[in-house]
């Protein structure tokens, strides 16, 4: 589906019209472009990759590594907002988002997710290292041209492939505290890109109508909630001993070890109830008016509520991940400073 014939006449006004607040947008409405909940992920798990290389970096420049790594997930979110504009104007999870409500103009949108975009890479290239500015580059390109404009409309992997973005910060951290990217960095980006799919797909299970209406391809939409629920499964049966591989590169500790291995546990046994539950058999058609998290009676009938409880450990399970790996990293540098 093309952006232009997805486009509603409501979203088509919103672009064109001048945004409320008498015509002059709030820094807080182009604050929100920047997707700030996603970013302070992006950035948590950029700084994990940063400190668990243990290398010497000039607290400085690792304070701006961090911050370029920030803009350049805004920028992305600001141009993803932008071009989305028309189906997120259908969708009650996005709709109330700056441009398609109106509160900015689709033609900032863009422009400011253009000159972030161009910021980012240049500093981070001129100020740390190149290579962490093309993967910085190669993050925010795939993210907004690949992803967004189209995996995101024409397949229904599009979360499997467009995850990759995402999962790029912790390399990006690394290379910018070492100028390299080993294959510790790279487990860590592999942690991130096998999450994304049972997390995301858990979702969809529940606000399938959401997506159905605004055209967007998503498994449950477009295979069935039966197949989504066995890709779950399968991907989270591969997630969980990947998140343990990293004790026996080095990368973690016995802490990262107790909370990969108690946390998976718990990830595994909610993907197998989400497997053997009717999520997404039944689309609710009321998910509209709605809360993300909320499930009634009847949907927890239907399965619902498992594939609810699902997403939402699967964000508090990468988090403990790198939490651990952040708090081992932390310790191992103080180590290293009280030995030398």
């Amino acid at each position: 589906m093309s952006k232009i014939a997805a486009m509603t006449p409501e979203t088509a006004q919103a672009e064109a019209t001048a945004p409320e607040h008498g015509g002059v947008a709030r820094w807080q409405d182009f604050f929100q472009l920047l997707k700030p909940r996603v970013m302070s992920l992006v950035v948590f798990t950029g700084l994990t990759g940063l400190m668990a290389a243990r290398a010497p970096i000039n607290p400085f420049l690792a304070f701006v590594a961090v911050l370029c790594i920030a803009i350049g997930a805004g920028a992305s979110g600001a141009l993803n907002m932008w071009f989305d504009a028309d189906i997120d104007g259908l969708m009650r999870r996005t709709r109330g988002r700056p441009v398609p409500s109106g509160k900015v103009r689709g033609d900032d949108a863009a422009a400011l997710g253009v000159v972030l975009s161009l910021l980012s890479v240049m500093m981070l290239g001129v100020a740390v290292n190149w290579l962490a500015a093309g993967l910085l580059a190669f993050t925010i390109v795939f993210y907004a041209v690949v992803y967004t404009m189209w995996l995101k409309r024409w397949t229904s992997q599009n979360i499997v492939i467009g995850g990759l973005a995402g999962a790029l910060p912790p390399a990006i951290g690394w290379a910018a505290a070492t100028g390299s990217a080993p294959l510790n960095a790279w487990l860590m980006v592999a942690i991130i890109f096998l999450w994304t799919p049972p997390h995301f797909w858990a979702l969809s299970l529940y606000i399938s109508t959401d997506y159905a209406k605004a055209g967007v391809p998503m498994l449950p939409v477009v295979k069935g909630a039966k197949a989504t629920r066995l890709q779950i499964l399968i991907y989270s049966l591969v997630l969980i001993p990947v998140c343990l591989s990293p004790v026996l590169t080095g990368l973690g500790g016995p802490i990262y070890l107790a909370v990969a291995g108690l946390g998976g546990a718990v990830f595994l046994t909610l993907a197998v109830r989400v497997f053997l539950s009717k999520a997404g058999d039944a689309a609710d058609p009321r998910v509209a008016d709605r809360d993300l998290y909320e499930v009634d009676e009847d949907q927890k009938a239907a399965g619902a509520k498992a594939a609810r409880n699902l997403f939402a450990f699967s964000i508090l399970y990468l988090f403990a991940l790198f939490a651990a790996l952040l708090g081992e990293a932390v310790s191992g540098v103080k180590a290293l400073e009280l030995l030398s």
